[in-house]
């Protein structure tokens, strides 16, 4: 069974800074793409940032230059550092695994809300 947690979020004044970490089970994880979304009050998932198997990165502009992903096959966790947190950042992220060949598993999320 696969399970799929997040963790690390809650709340944050702006200009603060954030690490969630996703943990992922049941698979083996340096097979699959890692994912961070956030989806805000409706269903729309928007990607933030992603990692590939291979290490490669890719950033929403809207965190680019003020957020690192990275991932420790080693412990099945990926992590995603955000600074210079934003009202805008406010929402629910969410982990995604996907091996790009069908198998795409999402966590619960965790809440990230950024607020004076």
């Amino acid at each position: 069974q696969v399970q799929v947690v997040e963790s690390g979020g809650g709340l944050v004044q702006p200009g603060g800074s954030l690490r969630l970490s996703c943990t992922v089970s049941g698979i083996t994880f340096s097979f699959y793409t890692m994912g961070w979304y956030r989806q805000g009050p409706g269903p729309r998932r928007d990607l933030v940032a992603a990692i590939d198997t291979d290490g490669d990165t890719d950033y929403a502009g809207s965190v680019k230059g003020r957020s690192i992903i990275s991932r420790d096959n080693d412990k099945n966790t990926m992590f995603l550092q955000i600074n210079n947190l934003e009202p805008e950042d406010t929402g629910v992220y969410l982990c995604n695994a996907d091996d790009r060949r069908g198998a795409d598993f999402w966590g619960q999320g965790t809440q990230v809300t950024v607020s004076s």
